[in-house]
């Protein structure tokens, strides 16, 4: 297939906007800022060039990876769905439904590229994206984000000085509710497929 034909302005848009919600990378950074003090320093390149190569990775592998278990990829974007939905669930509400991971010496890879920014929802997102849009449109969506990963993690304690914990708190249930209607979509329209 062509990339031309493949390319979609308004597909990158809604991929990168799905990506970037579940990435939630804004709303980590109490949590980064955590792991600097406690890490000492953190590689903001390193951890950005992981979390692509894991993330590319698992777009081009994901689908053969599931079906060495016989899972489509409908299925497994139904169930990506609903984990999407527990994440949104925990912005809006600010409730906790899954466990921070520990963070230790390699910070910049583990806990910060893998599970934070390339974690389980971030790879059942992209598996989820890949029954919805062309995967040219998802690569740059990825690129776009990690991008503005890079950026976020150079200018953590500005960005955080300059929206303060209201402004945090708000583009956390901004995105939450984003993230919950592109579940809900990905949930009806993947269900149809199955049934």
């Amino acid at each position: 297939m062509n990339f031309f034909t493949e390319f979609s302005w308004e597909e990158i848009f809604k991929a990168s906007t799905v990506l970037f919600a579940v990435i939630d990378v804004i709303g980590s950074i109490p949590l980064i800022i955590k792991i600097k003090e406690s890490s000492g320093s953190i590689h903001e390149l390193r951890t950005s060039i992981v979390a692509l190569v894991i993330m590319i990775c698992f777009l081009l592998l994901g689908e053969s990876i599931l079906q060495l278990f016989g899972v489509t990829i409908e299925s497994f974007a139904v169930a990506g769905s609903l984990i999407l939905f527990a994440m949104a669930l925990e912005m809006i509400l600010g409730v906790k439904l899954f466990r921070d991971e520990a963070t230790g010496k390699t910070a910049s890879i583990v806990p910060l590229a893998f599970p934070i920014i390339a974690g389980a929802g971030t790879m059942t997102t992209l598996v989820s994206l890949k029954a919805e849009y062309a995967q040219v449109n998802i690569l740059i969506a990825i690129a776009i984000n990690i991008l503005i990963v890079y950026v976020v993690l150079r200018l953590t304690k500005r960005i955080e000085a300059l929206l303060g914990e209201g402004g945090i708190a708000i583009l956390k249930k901004v995105f939450g509710i984003i993230l919950l209607a592109m579940a809900v979509k990905l949930f009806t329209s993947n269900l149809q497929a199955l049934i």
